[in-house]
């Protein structure tokens, strides 16, 4: 579960990068960029290293 967690948040990230470069996204791709980190910082807060 934790693996599937971390994968979640690399693919948000990619993605959020791959939209602020095409900028086609709008507003909602920096919604995934904090879903992301938001993923990140709970795996942090479990104990786990990323």
């Amino acid at each position: 579960m934790g693996n599937l967690l971390y994968l979640v948040a690399v693919i948000l990230i990619i993605a959020w990068a791959v939209g602020f470069v095409g900028y086609s996204a709008g507003g909602i791709i920096h919604v995934l960029l904090v879903i992301a980190v938001i993923a990140i910082l709970f795996r942090l807060i479990q104990g786990r290293r990323i």
